[in-house]
């Protein structure tokens, strides 16, 4: 049974098996909560130092932070979002150094057809495979996210461990990984040779995977459908946005209670960790979101974490707002002081008092 409670890489650094390990004892406390580009930009404002829609709100800052690193396989200085790749690596050194955690996704290009994530020709998955033509490209794209992932370095010059969510959402139809672009063998297949690359040929081991499903399925055996193993996985999680109206029509919250259940059984049984990796309801317009449908639709799971989706403000293209954390003076906010104030929600304080990377 130790042997198990370990994570699946078996060089993992000291801080990365501590945090596997410990994100396991807090989740019976309680989940963290986490917000997507927390630090670099909020409704209304880009790049102020040290400020949070979340800190401006409760004055914590999120337990868990999402970063994304879409762009790095062509060598961009910025990411998908247009987050500068040297300032991404500040706030994940400065929240890590606070006792904050970090999440890391990759909506990678096409290699197949040098389009974006969301091109899904059929084929792609199978032209990077070992021996396929575009395999050695798919390892040059490799070398940078490592090269990234291990220049992530805490006050003492360790690596920072990171939650990493390649390939997510993988049950989807809309990215080229997803389950109509490829079967469930070559996205195996895909998996592992990534997890083994970046372990074996690149040394990186300050990484805990994320296997990432979208909220489509409704038995353990759905959610199997493409699991790549229990030893090159760490945390069973799934996707899953509030639509329509939370007031009215409580769906959301039984179809998400129901799923982390099965994810939660699951990673009783594998020994892993279980976590509701995105969700979110864009511009909370629903007042009482928190405390009358995210808090329920998590129930009694224990789940390491929750995180919701970035601040982006405007959306100019369509004159939309794009938001699902609260802002100060947003509808929703005095509820989320109340989320907050919630025994088993943790944000970065109590991050900081689980000492998650210690012994």
């Amino acid at each position: 049974m130790f042997a198990q409670d370990l994570p699946c890489d078996k060089n993992a650094t000291k801080e990365t098996v501590n945090l596997y390990k410990n994100l396991k004892r807090s989740a019976q406390k309680g989940y963290l909560f986490g917000h997507q580009d927390d630090l670099a930009y909020g409704v209304g404002w880009k790049y102020e130092k040290g400020r949070s829609d979340v800190k401006d709100v409760v004055n914590d800052y999120p337990g868990i932070y999402g970063w994304e690193i879409g762009g790095i396989e062509y060598d961009r200085p910025v990411d998908l979002d247009s987050v500068p790749f040297d300032k991404m690596k500040g706030f994940i050194e400065d929240a890590y150094n606070r006792g904050g955690i970090i999440t890391i996704s990759w909506h990678l290009h096409n290699p197949f057809n040098g389009k974006t994530a969301w091109s899904t020709d059929q084929g792609s998955v199978a032209s990077i495979l070992p021996g396929a033509e575009k395999n050695a490209l798919f390892k040059t794209w490799l070398d940078k996210v490592a090269a990234f992932l291990l220049s992530l370095k805490g006050k003492n010059g360790e690596a920072v461990p990171v939650l990493f969510r390649p390939f997510h959402e993988l049950t989807g139809n809309w990215f080229w990984w997803g389950r109509t672009a490829c079967t469930p063998d070559e996205f195996k297949q895909l998996w592992r040779f990534t997890i083994n690359y970046l372990q074996k040929e690149k040394g990186v081991h300050n990484l805990l995977y994320v296997y990432n499903t979208s909220g489509d399925f409704t038995t353990a055996n759905e959610f199997l459908e493409r699991y790549p193993g229990d030893d090159v996985a760490d945390v069973l999680s799934m996707d899953a946005y509030q639509t329509g109206d939370p007031s009215k029509d409580d769906s959301f919250v039984k179809h998400t209670n129901s799923n982390l259940q099965i994810i939660g059984a699951l990673a009783k049984e594998k020994n892993k960790i279980s976590a509701f990796a995105e969700t979110g309801y864009e511009a909370v317009p629903y007042a009482q979101w928190w405390t009358n449908t995210l808090t329920k639709a998590i129930g009694d799971n224990k789940i390491a974490y929750v995180l919701v989706w970035r601040n982006h403000g405007l959306m100019k293209e369509n004159g939309r707002m794009h938001y699902y954390a609260p802002y100060k003076g947003q509808v929703s906010a005095d509820d989320f002081m109340n989320f907050y104030k919630m025994k088993n929600t943790l944000f970065e304080k109590d991050a900081k008092k689980e000492k998650l990377y210690n012994n």
